[in-house]
């Protein structure tokens, strides 16, 4: 199984347009190690197979030419068999539009939830279909399905449900107990190997402790450093846990719970530009090696 990281930044990328946060400014500088990251989105594959995008941000163009092998066989070729969606926020969904000059419909995996926000609150799908069209797929947290559509040497991705808010464009339609937000659990038939992919993860339990120990590889959610790291910034109003999101430091922090698995490779993605720890000299970017975590990068690419 091979996974490439294509954006490892939050919404708005690093730098953001609109910032002048310490790490957007290091950033526009060229400071030493910090490096231009494009927004939310990894891919994963069998060995050999088609690459399935996970989440498709604004930044999807140029996160794409990352997956291109070889000689294209004709005109018009696209580097992936599906798109993936963990949510429907704009930043995972913005790029689907882009994607409008395929050859083929999109095809889309993703939960009731997610249909319905893109069908009702940001209209993606019936705009598409007036392009490309899709071939929509439904998840269901708990129900592995196949991504290869029957192919034994493919991939399987199982979605387990995550404590998360929907968009703000749908807040109005709140239905209780629904399911916003899901966690991926990739496997690959062939070699076993299983990764997590959770890159809004607003608490932590039981279960998702164990989902993780028994994967190969984690990428996981690392937002925000503090979680009054926005409003202390003066740049929001809510806490990185009314985002939805769980902080990497203090009291049931995501370090604390990271650091007791003892089987993954741990890897933090979704980093939101105010982060310190995306800056390589920085005592929080120490303390989160310490623990055994690796912050993310964008063309990361992990063998299993």
């Amino acid at each position: 199984m091979q996974i490439k990281i294509l954006g490892t930044a939050a919404g708005g990328g690093l730098p953001q347009w609109n910032c002048n946060c310490p790490g957007c400014q290091a950033a526009r500088t060229s400071a030493p190690g910090v490096s231009w990251l494009n927004q939310s989105s990894i891919a994963v594959r069998a060995s050999d197979r088609p690459w399935f995008l996970v989440n498709a941000s604004p930044d999807v163009r140029q996160q794409l030419e990352l997956l291109r092998e070889g000689k294209p066989e004709s005109i018009r070729s696209s580097p992936i068999a599906g798109i993936v969606l963990s949510d429907a926020e704009i930043d995972h969904t913005t790029g689907l539009i882009l994607l409008r000059e395929s050859a083929q419909p999109l095809r889309l995996y993703g939960t009731d939830t997610v249909r319905r926000a893109l069908t009702e609150g940001f209209p993606l799908l019936s705009t598409l279909a007036g392009y490309c069209g899709v071939e929509w797929s439904l998840l269901e947290p708990g129900r592995p399905i196949n991504l290869g559509q029957g192919d034994a040497h493919g991939l399987e991705v199982e979605a387990f449900p995550l404590a998360a808010k929907p968009p703000k464009y749908m807040r109005h339609k709140v239905v209780a107990d629904e399911v916003w937000v899901v966690g991926l659990t990739f496997r690959d038939f062939t070699s076993g190997k299983v990764v997590t992919y959770a890159p809004g993860l607003a608490q932590v339990d039981e279960n998702i402790l164990d989902r993780l120990e028994s994967s190969d590889c984690i990428l996981v959610d690392g937002t925000c450093w503090q979680d009054d790291e926005l409003v202390n910034l003066g740049i929001a109003q809510r806490t990185a846990r009314q985002m939805g999101h769980l902080p990497l430091s203090g009291s049931q922090g995501s370090i604390q719970h990271l650091a007791q698995l003892r089987r993954p490779r741990k890897i933090l993605v979704h980093i939101n530009n105010t982060n310190p720890i995306l800056m390589p000299d920085s005592q929080e970017r120490r303390i989160v090696e310490a623990a055994g975590i690796e912050v993310g990068y964008d063309g990361l690419t992990i063998e299993l």
